[in-house]
């Protein structure tokens, strides 16, 4: 055996690093190779010896500086940059660097305690030419969460929490009197405390115990803590709620504009309990049309400054579960105040158009009102008047107990909205919108709340009159501060343009299916996409080419900077239409109010700070949703494991392959290890993976025949069985 040196450097497998490690941390001061020797704890002339070659190869690379004859030093600031970790499920990350074309690499050890989504201070050691740029965390500037969602496995007389996020590497050490009750096995919340340099995990707090796994109030609780989101509102928020004054009182409807006396009325869901929006409609003498668009006047209630609009703000947005909405407001409000609830007088903040018949608008007004809905329709009631041109609504349409009567006024008003809506929404395609029409997956729940069916939500004329019409508001108003002089601080709903290799990728997947992409320009490449996605109306491949398309275009977001919605084709676009649901359109509505008044510009950077802190919970609040679907899906599925199912392969990986049931639009993985009749490999290029002997081919697109495997709540996650391709099991 090999003798060891006793008096090798620390870390002499990596001396480069020790190195620039004790400079960086000492930057500015210099250093001969004696001192480094003494600070790594060797003395012998072959270690010496590696030190001085190594200070002048990274003399050489100019990594570091040799300021006179044998001192060296480092800049601070030359190679250390902030980032933002991305970290992978196998411990090693990327740091996202402005300016930098490609991400750095961070290994495990070099993460310093850093979780995923932390802002960072990093150094770039090996920025060598076609090899990936290297680095390491030495601060951590802000942590995106200290709080965690896992699974507590409890000894004696402490515990350890595994994380559900994928993204963490380590588990939380948690001392006995810091557990809360906790028993093993409980999902738990935890705070993080810190992270001892000698310790191998960090330290936490059990905050609070969400219950056992795999029940269904303990996973949606999860849920929410995951991603940092409320459950319920404060009681102190509550009770300041309730003392505001929501009377209709007339020293008020003196400062508003009076619309009551025009025929107003809400098209909602069926189970919707806050109605944010109203139509109003009248033909005026010239043979124009007067349509209104009202909304809840949130910011008449929702004071700055105060406890209740703090809450808001944090909240920024309402989550939408499968089985229940988390509010950004609290009832008093949402579902009462700013209700525009039928046979009710409400203040409004109302957009209002003269139009006629060839979509011009001739006047627009927009302001304080106090309207009075006429009506209150669900969606089908609305879609039955647009297919019928007639007022008697069926018993098994109607939401009221029994068949329904409206009246003609209401029937013509419906129709002829129905039809601008129409010519809208032609006028926006022509004008390069790209039309995502993607299929909504939704639940039939019992009293339980457990999914008892699956069925599919598509938009109909009723959607997308209402759609039409609030498009035309939040574009009209953001027109309408976005051209006046000088420029005014406003929130914007940006959308940049999609991104030019996720198209191309794009462009070569939907090829497989006998579809092209045009991407020669702008007008060629929405006009294709929109084809695209009409030709795969009622296709097996519909949903995964929706879902593609959508990958492929960038994600919109609040801000200041006006740069359009390419989207919608759109060159200024906001959200005005839903404050009782979207903190950003209460903002909207008081800026609206503020230039109205006559007021200057707002502070530009306080805006850009709340519109981001918006983008961030629009986001977190996205991903709830969807893991809620996800988790009913595999609900729904452990009630049907010995069916079998047709699904078409909406991904292929290198372990396995994804497919989506098509009756149920569930996906789940066959993996590759379980696929026994051969060894499959998987093909890139080909989005295929084959069989070595065979030479069976399973493709994206492709049908084929599963099984639920195994189900698992937990992870939110289905393993399916490959029965066979769809013609290999019907040929049987």
């Amino acid at each position: 055996m090999k003798k060891q040196n006793k008096n090798k450097p620390k870390g002499q497998g990596n001396l480069t690093r020790s190195i620039i490690d004790i400079l960086r941390k000492n930057s500015g001061k210099t250093y001969n190779y004696k001192q480094i020797a003494s600070i790594l704890g060797v003395n012998d002339a072959s270690s010496r010896n590696q030190i001085i070659k190594k200070l002048a190869q990274l003399t050489a690379k100019k990594e570091i500086e040799e300021v006179e004859r044998g001192k060296f030093k480092i800049e601070g600031s030359k190679n250390y940059h902030t980032a933002v970790l991305d970290l992978t499920t196998k411990g090693y990350g990327y740091a996202i660097v402005d300016g930098f074309d490609d991400d750095i690499f961070i290994a495990n050890k070099d993460l310093k305690s850093a979780f995923d989504g932390d802002t960072v201070e990093i150094y770039i050691y090996n920025r060598r030419r076609n090899k990936k740029s290297e680095g390491e965390v030495v601060n951590i500037t802000k942590r995106k969460r200290t709080e965690f969602v896992g699974t507590l496995q409890k000894k004696k007389d402490f515990g350890f929490v595994v994380v559900d996020d994928k993204s963490m590497y380590t588990d939380f050490f948690v001392s006995a009197n810091k557990m809360n009750g906790a028993e093993d096995g409980d999902k738990v919340v935890i705070q993080f405390e810190e992270w001892p340099d000698k310790a191998d995990s960090p330290f936490a707090t059990i905050t609070r115990v969400l219950g056992t796994p795999g029940e269904h109030n303990t996973e949606i609780h999860s849920i929410l803590a995951q991603y940092g989101l409320p459950h319920d509102f404060p009681e102190e928020v509550e009770e300041y709620a309730n003392k505001i004054d929501t009377s209709i009182n007339k020293d008020e409807i003196a400062k508003r504009r009076d619309m009551r006396d025009i025929l107003t009325f809400t098209i909602d869901p069926k189970d919707a309990k806050d109605f944010d929006d109203a139509l109003s409609f009248r033909k005026l003498e010239n043979g124009n049309y007067e349509i209104g668009i009202h909304i809840a006047d949130v910011s008449h209630y929702l004071q700055p400054g105060t406890i209740l609009d703090d809450e808001a703000y944090e909240r920024a947005t309402s989550v939408y579960l499968v089985d229940r909405v988390v509010p950004m407001l609290p009832e008093i409000l949402s579902n009462n105040a700013c209700s525009l609830r039928p046979n009710e007088e409400k203040f409004t903040f109302s957009a209002v158009f003269e139009m006629n018949d060839k979509l011009e608008v001739k006047d627009q007004w927009f302001g304080r009102t106090v309207t009075y809905s006429d009506e209150r329709f669900a969606y089908e009631e609305a879609q039955h008047i647009i297919e019928t041109n007639a007022g008697s609504i069926p018993k098994d349409i109607s939401i009221r107990e029994d068949a329904y009567t409206v009246s003609g006024e209401i029937v013509d008003a419906i129709s002829t909205l129905d039809r601008l809506a129409k010519q809208m929404r032609s006028r926006r395609m022509r004008n390069g919108a790209i039309s995502f029409d993607k299929v909504e997956v939704k639940f039939n729940l019992n009293e339980e709340n457990e999914p008892v069916g699956v069925f599919f939500k598509t938009a109909k004329d009723a959607n997308k009159l209402i759609e039409e019409f609030m498009l035309l508001a939040n574009r009209k108003v953001a027109e309408f501060i976005g051209k006046q002089k000088p420029k005014k601080t406003f929130v914007y709903r940006c959308h940049d343009e999609p991104n030019e290799d996720k198209l191309a990728s794009l462009q070569s997947i939907v090829g497989r299916f006998g579809h092209k992409l045009n991407l020669t320009d702008r007008n060629s490449t929405t006009s294709s996409l929109n084809k695209l996605l009409e030709d795969v109306q009622g296709k097996k491949e519909q949903n995964m080419v929706d879902t593609l398309a959508i990958r492929t275009m960038s994600k919109a977001y609040y801000g200041t900077d006006n740069i359009g919605h390419y989207g919608l084709a759109f060159d200024h676009y906001t959200h005005f239409t839903s404050p009782i649901r979207r903190y950003p359109d209460v903002m909207v509505h008081r800026l609206l109010q503020h230039y109205l008044d006559g007021h200057k510009s707002a502070s530009e950077e306080e805006y850009e700070d709340k519109c981001n802190h918006s983008s961030d919970r629009e986001y977190l609040a996205t991903s709830a949703e969807r893991d809620s679907i996800k988790f009913m899906q595999v609900k729904f599925m452990m009630d049907h494991q010995d069916e079998e199912f047709l699904g078409v392969i909406s991904g292929v990986t290198d372990w396995g392959i994804f497919v989506e049931i098509v009756e149920n639009k569930c996906e789940g993985m066959i993996r590759l290890r379980d696929m026994n009749d051969d060894h499959y490999e998987y093909d890139a290029d080909e989005f295929a993976v084959t069989g070595k002997r065979t030479g069976k081919t399973f493709t994206l697109g492709d049908e084929v025949y599963v099984k639920v495997k195994n189900a698992d709540l937990i992870k939110r996650h289905l393993d399916f069985t490959l029965l066979g391709s769809r013609a290999d099991v019907e040929a049987n």
